[in-house]
């Protein structure tokens, strides 16, 4: 299918009105580029690289960007979309420039522009997770490679909920362990264990697709040996023991399985748990505890928790 795309070069002032009436018109999100974006501070926790391109943006005013298929429809969409736009300074809001190009885009270019904003992250003091696509070469002798190739499906590894779930892996996995991870999606924590030293990884996800990512991304990084895939709805059915079990997802489904990961956890065994959102944190901290969990660590980035918890 072809696209196009739609560019406004308007004003800061004229953003929000202005994507309101490309979302009216059947544009499903817009693009803002705005030249500000290119100066301003942004938390960079292990390295992250920003890189952003200034033949992109305007020297003055923004542009506001939205798709639209080509079909039959499209000349009459458009002149609504000026029409609407002109309209605004009835409201004495500021167009600027007030500019509108129109450009073709094929949905093969538009699916993979976002690779280009994809870079190798050293997420932890050992591991750096790199796309397939970027060479790369690591800068200490310890120093573990993750690479995946995260298509559209389950993001970049890169998340503060993975830079948790793994920094704690990292402190709290000892070589030989046996690791289980509960709702693996791309399998990058399982990936990382691997990496790490766990002698066997059980990845289950009740996804049919996060457990073919799984297995794809293992034999990518060569540890398909170590790690196995498998569909599954949690720890249901689920009888071996584990060091360390480790799940990076919504605070409302692991409060769902702390029994059974308490179970199948050895003496002494850790459960590692991301993807807790601020609010839920209290939660899920009760929750562990009530099945006789001890809490360890909370760790936070951004706005999202870790909660590292122990079978006495």
């Amino acid at each position: 299918m072809k696209w196009s795309e739609l560019c406004i070069h308007t004003t800061n002032e004229a953003i929000e009105p202005v994507s309101n009436i490309l979302h009216e018109a059947g544009a499903s999100g817009v693009v803002i580029e705005d030249p500000q974006d290119m100066v301003k501070e942004r938390d960079s926790f292990f390295g992250e690289v920003y890189e952003l391109n200034p033949a992109d943006y305007p020297e003055d005013g923004v542009y506001v960007k939205a798709y639209l298929p080509v079909n039959s429809f499209l000349g009459e969409t458009v002149d609504e979309i000026k029409h609407s736009i002109n309209n605004l300074v009835v409201y004495d809001i500021d167009l600027g420039e007030n500019n509108i190009t129109i450009s073709e885009v094929n949905e093969e270019e538009w699916a993979t522009a976002w690779k280009k904003y994809y870079k190798p992250v050293k997420i932890s003091e050992k591991i750096t997770i790199i796309p397939t696509w970027e060479e790369y070469e690591p800068v200490s002798s310890d120093e573990l490679i993750i690479e995946l190739d995260p298509g559209m499906a389950f993001g970049t590894g890169t998340h503060p909920t993975t830079v948790l779930s793994i920094q704690a892996i990292e402190q709290y996995l000892e070589k030989g362990e046996s690791v289980i991870d509960v709702g693996s999606g791309s399998g990058v924590l399982s990936i990382a264990s691997a990496l790490l030293g766990a002698e066997t990884v059980h990845a289950y996800d009740l996804d049919d697709v996060a457990v073919k990512s799984t297995s794809i991304n293992s034999k990518l990084n060569n540890v398909q040996h170590i790690v196995h895939s498998e569909q599954n709805d949690l720890l249901k059915g689920v009888e071996m023991e584990a060091d360390v079990i480790v799940s990076n997802i919504l605070a409302e489904i692991i409060v769902q399985f702390t029994d059974d990961a308490y179970r199948l956890l050895k003496p002494g065994g850790m459960f590692i748990t991301s993807g807790i959102i601020q609010g839920k944190k209290d939660v899920v901290k009760e929750r562990l505890q009530q099945s006789g969990f001890e809490i360890v660590e909370v760790n936070q980035m951004e706005d999202w928790i870790a909660i590292i918890a122990k079978k006495a």
